[in-house]
């Protein structure tokens, strides 16, 4: 495992799974990372910060388009640990959710951007429009009621639900 500042090198090929394309991470890359979770790296090239995702096996995955990489494609991305995490993109319930809870303004902007990734996490990781809507809900209860993470979540699942089944990217 690396410390923020030394770089590592991760290497990978690009799948496609359903209709997307993911640049999966060798095991011996993953192992390289900090976390079997959620890792925020800066790209060495581009010095841009991408969040490295879990695939559910104990290693991890891109979306291949972040870097306009291709089908087959074999890259080598040299990377160190960033160190502040990139801030995320709220799916529009949520984000709408918190703008209509204005008392918590102060609550989400005081998380760190890697709590704010948590949460919007746990909310997107269901194909259930129902379940997806009482995440939302269960999200603005916990955070009025001071929770500044959403709970029993396994942060080493892949949750994305277009490319994962059972918390594990689809092979």
């Amino acid at each position: 495992m690396a410390g923020t500042n030394q770089s590592i090198e991760l290497a990978g090929t690009v799948h496609q799974v359903e209709d997307r394309l993911v640049l999966r991470f060798d095991q011996e890359s993953s192992q390289k990372l900090p976390s079997r979770g959620q890792v925020a790296v800066s790209l060495v090239d581009s010095n841009q910060s991408v969040v490295v995702e879990p695939d559910g096996r104990r290693g991890h995955w891109l979306p291949a388009e972040q870097l306009g990489l291709e089908l087959g494609q074999r890259p080598i991305l040299h990377v160190t640990i960033a160190e502040q995490w990139p801030e995320v993109t709220l799916p529009e319930d949520l984000a709408g959710a918190l703008e209509d809870a204005s008392d918590l303004q102060d609550t989400w902007e005081g998380l760190t951007p890697m709590a704010r990734w948590e949460w919007a996490r746990w909310v997107k990781s269901t194909k259930n429009a129902a379940t997806r809507q009482r995440r939302v809900e269960v999200s603005i209860s916990k955070l009025r009621d001071g929770k500044r993470r959403p709970c029993c979540f396994d942060l080493s699942s892949c949750t994305d639900p277009e490319v994962a089944k059972s918390g594990k990217l689809i092979e």
